[in-house]
């Protein structure tokens, strides 16, 4: 696994990190010849690889490149290029390639996705080139590739937002690894759906009505569903005009968002949607439990919680915009008298190489506090807390820590006295964990955890 990941690494890095560089020269003398110019273009594409640093001598250009994001379009003389690229690992970065050098021709487009899984040991570059030239106007035009490791062989239609599939033809036919296009249409409103082989009746991607109004010269590369929702892939689009990335999700994704119950002093409650007191989405919630997710259609919803049973006894009141393809947490925290929603977004997106642990402060009579995540029985006497100054309703954001056993310490800022722990947890790489501190029932110590 290792020798994939440097030689996928080596090739991407390569191709990634294209910093401009001036070659001319000021002298006098007979005019240069026109410069000969490449742009490349790295998208992560691997769900179950960690973020990577692109560098450039020892000028970093790319940091922490993560899933379905892509770096700018990078300009650079046309031939050999010299980059080295750091993989974001448990502990620190390590430097796995550097330099690697890729050759470039010039007046073209190159995109490189590191595609394939880690934990499996197929992570492979897939390298698109494309002239920089040839659109019109009037035109978009597109490439299509498949991305997505462990999804089968599909058909792919893009027509108007009407079209019935059965009676349209279809823009083809690939596998992982495979690409289709470009295609060349004009600018208007298409829909992208993606079917299983010669079965136009069997869809499982569908874009919905996606607006091609401006001239573009487009790669869309169908990726793995790493969020909500029953369709195996979402979209990732670029183009040389976009800075970023855009996704499509499929048009049925829908939100996801869990309720904790992380106010020590309120009785049981229940969780009321957009004032449906018959129908609420949770009922009798005691502290300190949490739901599971909950799948709801995109919107913004009015969320009340009330004591259970009691529609009319509202302790908080919040709209909350929920977006497709999201996971979300929403803790009540704080005691009854001010209490207050606290709502994080999820990333539950599994990495081969690390376990993922997020802590969040929920504990109102704690104050701030330093929190020491160490080797179990280790001493924190002498050494530096992971997180200082924590605030209450605050949270880390989520750690890499290879698979194994930690202690979880939690002292009042600038003490070595634990008002939680040390707790031993242990993890597995590949999981994704939330640990947040509360109050005792009633409130006050002894401090707990939540652990989800």
């Amino acid at each position: 696994m290792a020798n994939s990941w440097k030689t996928l690494l080596g090739t991407l890095g390569a191709a990634a990190l294209l910093a401009g560089c001036d070659n001319g020269d000021d002298s006098n003398g007979p005019p240069a010849p026109p410069e000969q110019v490449a742009f490349v273009r790295f998208i992560h594409a691997s769900p179950d690889a960690p973020t990577v640093n692109i560098r450039q001598g020892t000028t970093t250009v790319a940091s922490k490149l993560d899933y379905k994001q892509a770096t700018p379009i990078f300009r650079d003389t046309a031939g050999a290029l010299s980059v080295s690229v750091d993989a974001i690992l448990p502990g620190g970065t390590a430097t796995v390639i550097g330099p690697a050098t890729l050759t470039l021709a010039a007046d073209t487009n190159y995109t490189v996705l590191a595609a394939g899984q880690v934990g499996t040991a197929t992570l492979a570059p897939i390298v698109i080139s494309q002239p920089s030239a040839g659109l019109t106007p009037t035109t978009v035009r597109a490439t299509v590739v498949h991305a997505a490791p462990n999804a089968p062989a599909v058909d792919v239609y893009v027509t108007s937002p009407t079209a019935n599939l059965a009676q349209t033809p279809k823009l083809g036919s690939f596998a992982f690894g495979q690409v289709l296009g470009p295609a060349t249409l004009p600018l208007g409103t298409y829909r992208i759906r993606v079917t299983l082989p010669n079965q136009p009746g069997t869809v499982v991607f569908d874009s919905g009505s996606v607006a091609l109004n401006a001239s573009e010269d487009l790669l869309v590369a169908a990726v793995k569903n790493t969020g909500p929702g029953s369709s195996p892939v979402s979209l990732i689009v670029t183009s040389p005009s976009r800075a970023a990335s855009a996704e499509i999700p499929d048009v049925a994704t829908p939100a996801q968002v869990r309720v904790i119950h992380a106010s020590p002093d309120a009785p049981a409650v229940d969780v009321i949607a957009n004032n449906d007191c018959a129908n609420p989405l949770l009922r009798n919630v005691p502290f300190p439990a949490f739901s599971g997710y909950l799948s709801v259609p995109p919107a913004t919803y009015n969320i009340k919680v009330t004591a259970a049973g009691n529609c009319g006894a509202i302790v908080i009141d919040a709209n909350l915009a929920l977006a497709a393809g999201k996971q979300y947490s929403v803790f009540a925290t704080g005691r009854l008298a001010s209490i207050a929603p606290y709502v994080l977004v999820d990333d539950n997106r599994s990495l081969a190489t690390a376990a993922k642990v997020r802590i969040v402060h929920t504990a109102p009579s704690a104050g701030n506090v330093d929190i020491y995540v160490t080797p179990p029985g280790a001493s924190i006497a002498t050494l530096t807390p992971a997180f200082t100054n924590v605030p209450f309703r605050a949270e880390t954001g989520y750690v890499n820590l290879a698979g194994g056993s930690y202690d979880v310490t939690v002292t009042p800022t600038g003490t070595k006295t634990a008002a939680i722990g040390p707790a031993t947890i242990s993890v597995n790489d590949g999981g994704v964990y939330t640990a947040a501190a509360r109050d005792a029932a009633g409130g006050g110590a002894p401090f707990g955890i939540i652990l989800f």
